[in-house]
């Protein structure tokens, strides 16, 4: 149907993304926010911006009626879901059709069948689509899942059928751990998808996940623009994403092709979707599901095809026949995406909120940065920790990682920790350099990764850090020629640190743990220091407020805290029975009563943030002596949650 204005029922990047094609091809965009976002680049950048309520998703992004009243406020025909939220919600796109309002995605019968691994499963049986060998049958108590999985064999899937991005998915290698396998996944699966319903499937062990992305006109025509390799995961998350797959033939592409496509014919299929399939090294495949919607990682089949998506969405919304024919699409270069997450590798990756204090993208050639942020922007507890993708593109696929890394490098960001230097050591990993990678990759070599523990900081950062300290943000010189000695007390990551600085002039020389290291100063201003160290000049972003520093060092971000002048020591809390939250979040559950016997490494309590759940562990063995949160209570970082004796 005709449009003329376009409502984005998005936020963040992918909202950003999609208004600058749709303005670039004459349509009127408008914004939705919640109050958390009303500050946020894709509310300024639109034509017009509705808030549609509070700041937790279901009040906001994930309220159909406020998303739809929004759409009738300001005129807008055309709703375009972006990725998550209801993107992948039959309800809502039924709800746009019931409204007059044209839904940029496939029809709801679409979304609903491939929305349900268990039924797009029997689906794509009957549609002849390779299918991992399970049980995606309607008989769902967990003794009748468990009897399956015992006929299935082990290793074994768990996976929620309404679900993805890996919330209710297990993998069970016996039968010892099958029961809470299949409870914790359908608890997982019906708080966050509202449905408890499973699938099971054989374990493929170290596939590669390669999803092959497709089009189709409602003119019957139906195209692939061909494949990603998304096989780098982290507990079933994407981290890094390529086009193309780095051991595609031709013959298997076609036939991967052929399989997404028909697998598109057989539910009718509308628009831009991507069908997910395990390769193993043997060459065969197996469908894993259909994805009614854009995906996050679109960017890299971008830039190989030369194809913009979103307006490839957009014409055949607008009834209009596909741009291209498949004779006519061609795969050119390389590209490779990774994403930068606000969460902290050393903690579990656990999910990271507060401000960022300093945010510079990087610029140049053949790089792609999607993203919605800017300097002074809020990380919120409520929303998705993917801050940014940064996307590379090169004639071969050494030149597109080689230029990614450096991209990664040049990427600044501060005041909230991130995964940055997880991805630099994923993108020189000599295996990721060469392709040889799997699902289990990150699992089976990062597990020790220096970016998974505190870092230790050598003479030539802690120089910076005496420098900067000591100047503050002003390049007047210390003295006029006396040299000054003076102790200084660091704490950085949590560990003190004590050096002794002699410094005159514009240098400094610090001496920390019988070592010695000498720094000179050449220009300083609010946000980058330029100084030399042994005859070699170099630039360094960094953040100072007060007495904390945050510097962007080449092995990752750094928090620094100048405990010189502190009135006393900061002391020591581990274990000491006081539990605080991790992070901003909700409670999930309360897994402990008052006066209940404890042991260390318990689980005392579930916190949910970012769609992620933490368990909260006891520190110490101990009884629980007071207990000061309940199920579905909002908690701060670092708030007392309750207390063992």
């Amino acid at each position: 149907m005709a449009f003329s204005k376009v409502l984005v029922a998005n936020r963040g990047e992918i909202a950003l993304r999609v208004m600058q094609t749709a303005k670039a091809m004459g349509y009127r965009t408008v914004a939705v926010y919640s109050e958390a976002d009303r500050n946020a680049r894709h509310v300024a950048f639109a034509d017009e911006a509705v808030c549609i309520g509070a700041s937790k998703v279901s009040a906001s992004y994930l309220s159909i009626e406020q998303i739809i009243q929004a759409c009738l406020k300001t005129g807008a025909d055309a709703v375009h879901p972006g990725y998550g939220f209801l993107s992948e919600n039959a309800a809502f796109a039924q709800a746009c059709a019931e409204n007059g309002i044209c839904f940029i995605g496939p029809p709801a019968a679409a979304i609903e069948l491939m929305g349900s691994k268990r039924l797009s499963k029997i689906a794509m049986l009957a549609a002849g689509v390779p299918c991992i060998p399970g049980y995606q049958g309607d008989q769902q108590q967990i003794d009748d899942l468990a009897a399956q999985a015992m006929k299935i064999g082990f290793p074994l899937m768990v996976k929620a059928s309404a679900g993805g991005g890996g919330r209710g998915m297990r993998l069970v290698d016996s039968a010892d751990g099958l029961l809470e396998a299949l409870k914790t996944a359908r608890s997982e699966a019906e708080n966050a998808f509202g449905s408890g319903e499973l699938i099971l499937e054989k374990a493929v062990i170290a596939p590669r996940h390669v999803e092959i992305q497709i089009f189709a006109d409602s003119h019957g025509d139906v195209v692939y623009l061909f494949e990603r390799d998304c096989s780098i995961q982290r507990r079933h998350q994407k981290v890094l994403e390529e086009a193309p797959c780095p051991v595609m033939t031709p013959a298997l592409r076609e036939k991967m092709g052929q399989a997404a496509i028909a697998a598109a014919r057989a539910c009718d299929y509308v628009g831009a979707g991507t069908v997910e399939f395990l390769l193993d090294r043997s060459g065969e495949f197996y469908f894993l599901e259909m994805n009614t919607r854009l995906q996050v990682e679109h960017p890299v089949t971008e830039m190989i095809s030369g194809v913009d998506l979103v307006e490839w969405q957009l014409r055949v919304a607008n009834a209009e026949a596909l741009p291209l024919q498949q004779s006519e699409l061609k795969i050119t270069g390389h590209a490779v995406e990774v994403r930068l997450y606000a969460e902290d590798p050393r903690q579990g990756f656990m999910p990271q909120t507060g401000s960022i204090l300093k945010w510079q993208a990087a610029d140049l050639p053949n790089v792609r940065i999607d993203h919605g942020l800017y300097a002074q922007d809020q990380v919120s507890e409520y929303y998705d920790p993917m801050l940014a993708k940064i996307i590379a593109y090169g004639q071969t696929r050494q030149d597109a990682v080689r230029l990614l890394a450096r991209a990664v490098e040049d990427t600044v960001l501060l005041g909230v920790s991130t995964n940055k230097q997880f991805l630099l050591n994923l993108l020189r990993h000599p295996q990721v350099q060469a392709g040889e990678t799997h699902t289990g990759f990150i699992a089976e070599h990062f597990q020790n990764d220096v970016s998974m523990s505190a870092q230790s900081t050598d003479l030539h950062t802690l120089a910076i850090i005496a420098l900067l300290f000591s100047h503050g943000t002003s390049q007047q010189p210390w003295s006029t020629g006396i040299a000054l000695s003076r102790p200084m007390q660091l704490e950085i990551d949590g560990e003190a640190l004590q050096l002794h600085l002699q410094q005159q002039g514009q240098a400094l020389q610090i001496e920390c743990c019988g070592q010695q290291q000498s720094i000179s100063l050449i220009q300083l201003d609010s946000e980058q220091l330029i100084y030399a160290i042994d005859g070699v000049r170099r630039s360094i972003a960094y953040v100072l407020q007060g007495q904390t520093l945050y510097l962007n060092t080449q092995n990752g971000n750094l928090m620094v805290i100048n405990r010189s002048y502190a009135v006393a020591e900061v002391q020591a809390v581990a274990g000491n029975g006081q539990i605080h939250a991790p992070m901003d979040g909700a409670i999930i559950e309360v897994q402990v009563q008052l006066g209940e016997a404890v042991k260390k490494g318990q689980t005392v309590l579930v916190l949910e943030a970012m769609k992620i759940q933490q368990q909260v562990k006891a520190d110490a063995d101990g009884v629980v002596e007071s207990l000061l949160v309940h199920a579905g209570q909002q908690v701060k970082k670092r708030q007392l949650l309750l207390k063992i004796n």
